[in-house]
């Protein structure tokens, strides 16, 4: 709150974003910021921001190789809440997750397997791994590319990038509840691109 005081002026002209303790100045014209600022990028929330791109912080990421395999409810929810916070970086998230969610169920017992050491190792690769987010221009065009399992749904959102290739902007995807799991094949395609 007392942020959010001594930066109202410019917060009305939504020129700034305060989340705690971090502080992010904006502006949609570049020669203004480069006139006060002078930083090739960004550290906010977790993330590397640059001029072009976003990606995970690797300060955040560096210990993720080493996670240990949980073998508590409480240990697997601690990785799910890191996994959480970066599940934007990763395409198809939920579906690769989705076995790992089964497992912090109050009702389920714990059984551990094949299928929830892939899925934990499979994670672990890909935040390993990903590239860096395209900040998107909206006067470009854009590629939705959609895709769906019998348990989750993805979306990737891409454009192009200054080099004309296609690079995503951001990766979203969501579990399916046990009756949108019982819809037909195209009931579920359909459900992935709403």
């Amino acid at each position: 709150m007392f942020m959010n005081n001594i930066f109202r002026i410019i917060i009305t002209e939504e020129a700034i974003l305060i989340y705690m303790d971090d502080i992010l100045i904006f502006s949609d014209n570049l020669e203004d910021l480069h006139r006060k600022t002078n930083f090739q990028e960004v550290e906010f929330l977790g993330m590397i921001i640059h001029p072009d791109n976003i990606h995970m912080d690797p300060v955040k990421l560096a210990g993720i190789q080493q996670w240990p395999e949980p073998h508590t409810v409480k240990q697997l929810r601690s990785f799910l809440g890191f996994c959480n916070f970066y599940r934007r970086f990763i395409p198809n998230y939920s579906s690769i997750a989705y076995p790992l969610n089964e497992l912090t169920r109050t009702n389920e017992p714990w059984k551990w397997n094949e299928l929830h050491t892939n899925a934990f190792t499979t994670l672990k690769n890909l935040f390993s791994s990903q590239p860096a987010l395209l900040i998107p221009d909206k006067t470009k065009p854009f590629i939705l590319e959609t895709d769906t399992s019998k348990v989750a749904s993805g979306a990737i959102l891409y454009q192009a990038n200054s080099n004309g290739d296609l690079q995503p902007c951001g990766f979203i995807s969501e579990a399916f509840g046990p009756a949108q799991q019982q819809y037909e094949v195209y009931d579920r395609e359909l459900l992935g691109i709403i």
